[in-house]
């Protein structure tokens, strides 16, 4: 069973970039799917990006295609999410999760079995 761990959250201004990070706690992202979602005040939970283990992908949602870019590395156990070009509209608490199967929609919340704690982004104007 792996945990994952987000690091790197904070404050960035309107066009900052920020990059986060996620680790594989108790185990290691091998032969795992790993996805970032981010959930806003009072919005439900979206999906961001994600990267296969398989090498498939990647995959972004419409609202951060061209802005942010998913990269996993597989020898370190990482999977980062560089944001640039930020918008307060990218404010949120970020997660990284992580699917044990392989699912064809990789963008629901329910293809992903194990979830971090989260890492909040705050952009301001």
């Amino acid at each position: 069973q792996v945990q994952p761990v987000e690091s790197g959250g904070g404050l960035a201004r309107t066009g900052g970039s920020l990059r986060l990070s996620c680790a594989a706690s108790g185990g290691s992202f091998e032969k795992y799917d790993v996805g970032w979602f981010r959930q806003a005040l009072g919005k439900e939970r979206e999906f961001v990006a994600a990267a296969r283990w398989s090498g498939g992908g990647p995959y972004y949602s419409d609202s951060v295609k061209g802005r942010f870019t998913i990269d996993r590395d597989n020898a370190k156990n990482l999977v980062k999410l560089q944001m640039n070009n930020l918008s307060p509209e990218d404010t949120a608490v970020y997660y990284c999760a992580a699917a044990r199967s392989y699912a064809l929609v990789i963008s629901t919340t329910t293809a992903y079995d194990y979830w971090g704690q989260g890492t909040q982004v705050t952009v301001s104007s």
